[in-house]
């Protein structure tokens, strides 16, 4: 029977590149060619030079095709063969004939697979000026000899199982790479859970309403509207939305949205194109594409821009964005959180926030109360905040309080919330080392006046007498003006007293009577 090699040639590639997924690729051309070769089995292998291995990555049989994963340590005088055939063109034969596959030096590992080690193979493999080595065998276990109709076929399909084993091995790694970026975001989500603590402080008592409100809304997609003042903690409730729903596996991105120029605020969220300005030098993406599949969370949404807020309101309504300069639509599929300090109704009276833009991100406010408002909260917050500052200070005594610390913790205002009693909590275990806690600053400010604060020389800003300056006096703010002692000036930091006065004398800063006088 006369075959016209055109046809074949043509219908075989076709099955060939039909399918990145190789193994129903070799499956579809396997059936194929069957029709023109003697063939019970089809099998791909690449070759490992580094490590010295082949292995079989896919095989077709009259049951189908599949991925494998059969791996053999290539003996000694097989690796001196390969490298005799990349160096010396005379042996590379375009098609690999063996009578009997046990026998044949480079294909005799074959035989451990089909389990017949006197099939008859051939075998065609890419260019070896190709970046891989790599084999496609094709067998038949009724001892049939190729002839030489056969070994034609069969070679004529080299380039075109080159191309298509070529891009599935880039295809394989592009795989294994997006497995490996899975695993890290999986592996930091969960340092980050372990690092910001899976239960909120407080959540039994002053935040009990904030919590249940977190648990209702938390398994749905619907935007959530965090208020509340300076400090109270709206990115640890954000948190733990994040980490309650379904998404928790996703990202999930931070903005504060305060923190980004005008100028660059559609960049940072949206993104841009190659060229889209002056310095957009490769295409970038934005915030919202980043958070893909997960959680964005916008603090101080109160300071978008207008532009910002038309954009934010597209992806709310519409799940897509475009980037700066481009044109292409951009769906995204994630969930807004917004966070402000600021009322928001107050900035719809004066047209500095958008009336359609508020009403799409209220569906589901939560204020988050002021710690003056849930003062029971402090006790078991000053213990949380006592341990975990002096573990990361590395402290190795538990710091203890002395007796009416509570007490004066209780009866402060905290205007700066949770976030000023963090501070106050550090600030005691830098004065108090290896004694009680006091708060014996809490409220404690030292007046503005012209003795106790010298005014900088505007020329002198950056010299290392301005620095020393700005330190000392810092460091006076924060001790009452003390010099020696445990809560002075000198021991925090550490500096003799003699020599710290030394200095102030030279930079000028009053101390002593000097102050009072």
């Amino acid at each position: 029977m006369r075959i016209d090699e055109n046809s074949f040639f043509r219908e075989a590639t076709l099955r060939i590149c039909s399918n990145l997924e190789i193994e129903k690729s070799l499956w579809d051309c396997f059936m194929f060619i069957r029709d023109y070769i003697p063939a019970d089995i089809m099998l791909i292998a690449v070759y490992d030079p580094v490590h010295e291995i082949a292995e079989i990555i896919a095989k077709a049989d009259l049951s189908g095709g599949e991925l494998t994963s059969i791996k053999s340590v290539t003996m000694a005088d097989t690796k001196k063969l390969i490298e005799e055939m990349k160096t010396n063109p005379q042996m590379r034969p375009k098609v690999l004939v063996a009578d009997r596959i046990g026998k044949h030096p480079l294909m005799g590992y074959i035989s451990e697979v089909t389990g017949y080690p006197d099939a008859t193979f051939m075998a065609i493999g890419p260019k070896l000026e190709w970046d891989f080595i790599a084999g496609i065998f094709v067998g038949n276990n009724g001892v049939k000899k190729y002839s030489e109709k056969h070994i034609r076929l069969f070679s004529l399909l080299n380039e075109p199982f080159a191309m298509a084993l070529s891009n599935y091995l880039r295809y394989r790694e592009v795989l294994r790479l997006k497995e490996i970026l899975t695993d890290d975001n999986r592996y930091l989500q969960e340092e980050l859970r372990q690092q910001t603590g899976e239960e909120i402080v407080g959540a039994h008592f002053g935040l009990k309403q904030v919590m249940e409100m977190v648990g209702q809304v938390a398994p749905l997609t619907s935007p959530v509207l965090l208020l509340g003042e300076t400090g109270t903690g709206k990115e640890v409730i954000a948190t733990a939305i994040h980490n309650l729903s379904l998404r928790r596996n996703g990202p999930f991105i931070k903005i504060n949205c305060g923190a980004i120029p005008e100028s660059l605020m559609d960049s940072e969220l949206f993104g841009h194109e190659k060229g889209a300005f002056t310095g957009a030098f490769f295409q970038k993406r934005g915030r919202f594409e980043r958070a893909q599949g997960g959680t964005i969370f916008l603090d101080e949404i109160g300071e978008l821009t207008p532009g910002a807020q038309i954009k934010l309101l597209r992806v709310i309504q519409e799940k897509e964005i475009e980037r700066v300069g481009g044109i292409e639509t951009i769906k995204v599929d994630i969930r807004v959180i917004a966070a402000t300090h600021r009322n928001l109704e107050t900035m719809l009276a004066e047209g500095k926030f958008r009336e359609d833009l508020y009403f799409r991100l209220k569906v589901f406010p939560i204020v988050i109360p002021s710690l003056r408002d849930r003062r029971a909260d402090i006790p078991v917050l000053v213990q949380y905040f006592m341990m975990k500052k002096n573990r990361e200070m590395g402290f190795v005594e538990v710091p203890t309080l002395a007796s009416g610390a509570i007490d004066k913790l209780m009866n402060y205002n905290w205007p700066g919330n949770v976030r000023e009693l963090q501070n106050a909590v550090e600030r005691a275990l830098i004065l108090n080392r290896k004694q009680p806690l006091t708060f014996d600053n809490i409220g404690y400010s030292i007046p503005r006046t012209n003795t106790m604060i010298p005014a900088p020389d505007m020329e002198s800003t950056f010299s290392l007498e301005a620095v020393n300056s700005q330190a000392i006096i810092k460091a006076l703010k924060i001790t009452g003006g003390r010099i020696e002692g445990e809560k002075g000036v000198a021991k925090l930091l550490k500096i003799n007293p003699s020599t710290l006065r030394t200095k102030m004398r030279k930079l000028g800063i009053p101390f002593g009577r000097k102050v009072t006088a």
